[in-house]
């Protein structure tokens, strides 16, 4: 199984945190039994979330094996000896 990324474990901790204040809020609960109620389905919502962020794309390697073809322009270079005429040696 591969490790979460860090955009899941932050899509799920913010879902785990926002879930869990709106239930709180919405429902009014003051009990025990009631808050651990809310705080289990945040949990298991911030975990459907985490698990289903989408997942970084993988590079696909060439079937072939051949390394992809590069184009290289060349351009002659004049510059330099006519830049070197004028010094002497030291």
């Amino acid at each position: 199984m591969p490790r979460p990324t860090a955009a899941q474990l932050v899509y799920g901790s913010c879902t785990v945190i926002f879930s869990t204040l709106v239930m709180l809020l919405l429902s009014g609960t003051s009990s025990g039994p009631g808050i651990v109620v809310v705080a289990v389905s945040a949990l298991a919502l911030g975990l459907v979330v985490a698990l289903t962020a989408p997942l970084p794309k993988t590079r696909t390697v060439r079937p072939s094996g051949r390394p992809a073809t590069v184009r290289v322009r060349r351009e002659p270079v004049s510059a330099g000896a006519e830049s070197m005429r004028g010094r002497t040696a030291s």
